[in-house]
């Protein structure tokens, strides 16, 4: 109802007739009746300063920054990486996972893994150079092997978090991200990955020769990636997020 609409009326193809006026009506009343909502609700938690800033937009009220969980403890380092870029998502437009395999197809001395299913894989199947590999569904231990040797995870989207690229960082693989929404709180520029700065095909592909220009010299260490991705791991939600009930009770309680 607040974010992405044009998206996804143009995905269920209501962006033109009678369906279309009544589900931005629709949408325009779930709206009111979602601020009505807010003024019941006693604190927020934001997922990433990202969505924090969507609350201060959308409501009005402050709230506080708790990263989600993610199971670091699942993921295994691994320190020596092979030669193949790796992406996995569901295949739907909000992914961008087109874009990934359009930017490698023509980068064909590149090679790059793609696991995942959707309404977009028969689009996707008719982009794919013969440098891309599109293996479907998989179960997760076939996922988490390729996620620990790939030489690096290429995440396209516009998340409010993100958490698949914080589970590539647990395995030590570095991340090529676009630069906006809770990627750029979970991935270093330099240091665990490198941004690109549009969601296209030549922003991408001076990502991916920058990340190499800097794989080169050795710039990024697994070591490194792993320790940064623990910092997100299910521990720290725990504390934080008990540690924030507990202050709130005792301020609630002292009223």
């Amino acid at each position: 109802a607040w974010d992405l609409q044009h998206q996804y009326l143009e995905e269920a193809g209501l962006t033109r007739g009678l369906k279309s006026i009544l589900a931005r009506y629709t949408l325009h009343k779930m709206r009111l009746w979602d601020v009505r909502s807010s003024y019941g609700v006693d604190h927020f938690i934001g997922i990433s300063n990202f969505i924090r800033k969507r609350i201060d937009k959308v409501y009005r009220r402050e709230s506080e920054l708790i990263y989600p969980n993610v199971e670091v403890a699942d993921f295994n380092l691994e320190t020596e990486k092979q030669e193949y870029y790796f992406t996995c998502s569901r295949m739907v437009p909000y992914k961008k996972i087109e874009l990934i395999v359009r930017t490698f197809s023509e980068l064909p001395d590149k090679k790059l893994v793609v696991i995942g299913d959707g309404p977009d894989m028969a689009k996707i199947k008719a982009v794919a150079g013969s440098n891309v590999v599109l293996l479907g569904r998989q179960p997760f231990l076939v996922l988490k092997k390729y996620m620990q040797n790939a030489k690096a995870f290429v995440f396209a989207a516009e998340e409010d978090f993100g958490i698949v690229p914080v589970e590539a960082q647990a395995c030590g693989t570095p991340v090529i991200a676009f630069g906006k929404g809770g990627a750029l709180e979970t991935v270093v520029e330099g240091v665990t990955g490198v941004y690109f700065e549009e969601q296209s095909v030549a922003s991408l592909k001076g990502a991916v020769s920058k990340f190499e220009g800097l794989a080169d010299s050795g710039q990024f260490d697994p070591l490194v990636i792993r320790k940064h991705s623990k910092n997100f791991s299910t521990e720290v939600f725990v504390e934080k997020f008990s540690t924030f009930v507990q202050n709130k009770w005792e301020e609630f309680q002292s009223k």
